[in-house]
């Protein structure tokens, strides 16, 4: 979802290469009072804590939006807000 958000946006392909290439194979360990768990690979888009993430986060909601907008009208992805 995080490298077709980008293509879709117009990121250029080295960069968006180099984005993806920070969240393959990536691992992280679970901090406990009790010591760090064993290192477990992550396998969701988009990683908890990474200063990237909400800006990741924003890219794919605006793709996605692009998108709705081209099927929906505009008022509809707010039609809790156009209440009388």
């Amino acid at each position: 979802m995080i490298r077709w958000a980008l293509c879709k946006l117009g990121v250029e392909v080295w960069l968006v290469l180099a984005v993806m290439s920070m969240y393959t194979g990536a691992k992280t360990v679970v901090r406990t009072v009790y010591g760090n768990s064993n290192g477990f690979e992550v396998k969701v888009s988009m990683h908890q804590g990474s200063a990237l993430s909400p800006l990741l986060f924003v890219i794919v909601m605006e793709a996605l939006s692009g998108e709705f907008r081209v099927v929906l009208p505009w008022e509809l992805l707010y039609a809790d807000d156009s209440r009388d």
